[in-house]
């Protein structure tokens, strides 16, 4: 008899003391045997949140938390655990935001269309069955125009290009070279999905719970400038 495959989700935390009980209890009421957790924290997070995985780690072999001193950001705080992960021996990887942002519950989606054979399943609040709810309208339009821009400029024909909650077969990570990723904030799911367009790729609807955390106009126009370099900037992402 083959086991499962082993599966383990990525995701960054910071100052999520309030919510971190609630999502690992979800995670692992998944009826999953082969499901681990690597939640990748760094020093901008200040509350009880590291506790709180410490604590919940001590009776669970499943979580393996990853304190990431050389993080410069959430992307890289991503790249590391999907570094670790193929590193552990996983099968696939999910990745996904702390803080009930992505629902645990919708895990079991990605993970069926992984067990179908997909490459690459990403998340998309603008598909049918998709939603965001507390999100400010500038978001939802950045979001939305973001999408719609990329499309354009990209040739891709995704209906969310920047949402975070996505899952990937083992050897589409194995042949990318992480250190290459350009991106340092919003721009690196729109990344990922216009360097993997030309794989088995499938979207699947989630509700996305938005934050307080606001949008630096910064943030944007490196996200624009990115936009542009990504089609040269591709010779440089896949391993020969």
């Amino acid at each position: 008899m083959t086991s499962a495959p082993k599966t383990i989700i990525v995701m960054p935390v910071a100052n999520e003391a309030e919510t971190m009980e609630q999502v690992i209890d979800e995670i692992f009421s998944l009826p999953y045997e082969n499901l681990y957790y690597y939640p990748v924290i760094d020093d901008f997070s200040k509350d009880d949140t590291e506790k709180i995985i410490r604590r919940k780690a001590e009776n669970n072999p499943k979580i393996k938390l990853i304190y990431y001193k050389e993080s410069r950001g959430v992307i890289s705080c991503y790249l590391e655990g999907y570094r670790q992960a193929l590193e552990d021996g996983a099968d696939r990887i999910i990745e996904m935001d702390g803080g009930m942002s992505h629902d645990p519950r919708q895990i079991p989606q990605f993970i069926e269309k992984l067990d179908r054979g997909y490459d690459c399943v990403w998340g998309s609040r603008f598909t049918k069955g998709g939603g965001v709810s507390d999100l400010p309208f500038y978001r939802r339009l950045l979001s939305g125009g973001g999408t719609f821009l990329s499309n354009l400029v990209l040739g891709t024909r995704l209906k969310d290009m920047t949402s975070g909650y996505e899952a990937f077969q083992r050897h589409v990570l194995e042949s990318i070279n992480l250190d290459k990723i350009m991106s340092t904030g919003h721009m690196y799911q729109t990344e990922m999905r216009f360097y993997c367009r030309n794989l088995n790729c499938v979207e699947v609807p989630i509700h996305y719970v938005g934050s307080s955390t606001g949008l630096k106009a910064s943030t944007v126009l490196e996200a624009l400038s990115i936009l542009f370099k990504l089609k040269e900037h591709e010779q440089y992402i896949w391993k020969k």
